[in-house]
């Protein structure tokens, strides 16, 4: 059938419905999005540095923070500073005697205390493995106040906005508008060469479909914390039966080209389905190491455990995407922020552990995002929409024990202040991300191919990887 370039579109679109209103949006991830990743950039393999391909090994894990955490009381001023932070924090203040105090390697005299829930975070960072990265979040360009105030510079689209603050971290884009792949997606495209006879994608999501894996040619693969996705009823003692007869299903396509083109892709996602539940079971042994029982616990101990399987699956990059909810806190703030902090600060530390025990950890870096900051000021019981916010970053390869970037001044009206203590970054999220880029394997001509955005800002690597 002869067709235009528009009803060939259109066809494949009516196509993909189809598949949706056949499987369900969830489904449908569990289902083609589990394909084989069909390539990368080729021969993008002999531009990226530093690296020999053939032995060397890199995964990437983002921890998403969903809701915008209050990192105002991860990191608190612990000297002088801290009257003026209870006063202005007011019923959101901690407890200046329950601070874990630290000093950063290269301070200028300032001491500051990390939220009393994170003392396995503590530890980490005295050991050198944890760097703090200060007032990082989306920009266009650097910003001043009066810049902001004058709108006299271009600035990311729908400040303060859940969804659009969370794909413009995830995407390393100013506008959910420009929205087309994620920074970690491009990452994926441009590095998947190193996996030449990878079994399945490089790009593992723990938590559903997320902006940051979106690629070109690299698919996000969909598992869950306690492994591969599977068609229902294919365990037990029929789960060959049904599994054989779903393929002779698949098999009667006839001559339909959309039947064919549906049975041979669910055909495959199964297959790899079966390959990485087989992988799991056989190839890789439990791990010593005792996660917490929260879903976050279980996301990152999967993820371990992919990373263990990387050689059996022909991988030498493996970007990973895990998340934790709840950090929209316009109320009840302080005890339901010291949970999920603790939670972060456990499942992390078991999970740096874990890479120890597969003799991995300068191989593997962990870093969190989250839509953005929250208001120094209380709203009465809890903080509402901000914009820069303090990270993480964590791994046998960071420079830890240090702050990167530069902390804002912690005044309301302030040169950093755009109201209520909405603070302007000082570092943008494509600085944040070119440093993991880099030492991901990308070298200094490429990182705008996955960060478009990099050349707007002086500092595309902020030095906290080695």
């Amino acid at each position: 059938m002869n067709s235009t370039p528009a009803s060939h579109d259109l066809s494949r679109r009516q196509f993909v419905g189809a598949c949706c209103a056949t499987v369900g949006a969830t489904a449908l991830l569990s289902v083609l999005a589990q394909l084989r990743a069909i390539g990368g950039v080729v021969g993008q393999g002999a531009r990226i540095t530093g690296v020999d391909p053939q032995t060397d090994y890199k995964a990437l894990v983002c921890l998403f923070l969903a809701g915008g955490n209050d990192a105002n009381n991860l990191i608190v001023p612990s000297d002088t500073g801290y009257a003026a932070y209870a006063r202005t924090r007011n019923n959101l203040a901690l407890p200046r005697e329950g601070l874990l105090e630290f000093k950063p390697r290269t301070s200028d005299g300032r001491m500051f205390g990390l939220h009393p829930a994170v003392p396995e975070l503590r530890e980490l960072f005295a050991g050198g493995r944890l760097a703090l990265v200060a007032n990082v979040g989306t920009l266009v360009v650097p910003t001043t106040k009066a810049q902001f105030q004058a709108r006299s510079v271009p600035l990311p689209g729908a400040l303060f906005s859940h969804n659009d603050q969370q794909v413009q971290w995830q995407s390393s884009l100013s506008s959910d508008k420009l929205f087309s792949t994620g920074w970690g997606g491009r990452l994926a495209d441009l590095t998947n060469a190193f996996n030449e006879n990878n079994a399945i994608s490089m790009s593992i999501s723990l938590a559903g479909q997320n902006a940051f894996q979106v690629g070109r040619h690299v698919a996000q693969y969909a598992v869950r914390p306690r492994g591969a996705v599977q068609p229902a009823g294919m365990n037990g003692p029929l789960g060959a039966i049904r599994a054989q007869a779903q393929r002779d299903l698949l098999h009667t396509g006839g001559d339909n080209l959309f039947s064919a083109a549906f049975s041979g892709l669910t055909e495959e996602a199964i297959n790899d389905s079966h390959l990485l539940a087989s992988v799991l079971k056989e190839d890789v042994p439990p791990l010593a190491t005792v996660f917490p029982s929260s879903n976050l616990g279980a996301q990152l101990s999967m993820i371990a455990r992919l990373i263990a399987a990387a050689p059996r699956l022909g991988l030498r990059r493996q970007i990973f995407f895990a998340r934790a909810g709840g950090w929209d806190l316009h109320d009840a703030q302080i005890g339901a922020h010291a949970r999920l902090l603790a939670d972060v600060s456990q499942s992390v530390s078991a999970f740096v552990r874990a890479t120890d025990e597969l003799k991995i950890s300068q191989q593997v870096t962990t870093f969190t995002a989250s839509d953005f900051g929250r208001t120094y000021t209380s709203n009465g019981d809890g903080s509402d929409h901000g914009w820069g916010s303090h990270h993480f970053v964590v791994g046998g390869a960071v420079r830890g024990g240090d702050i990167y970037g530069q902390m804002p001044d912690l005044a309301l009206n302030g040169p950093n202040d755009t109201g209520r203590g909405r603070w302007i970054p000082t570092t943008s999220v494509d600085e944040y991300s070119a440093t993991l880029a880099t030492w991901f394997g990308v070298s200094a001509t490429d990182l705008p191919i996955v960060l478009p955005n990099i050349g707007h800002f002086s500092r595309p690597n902020l030095g906290f990887m080695a």
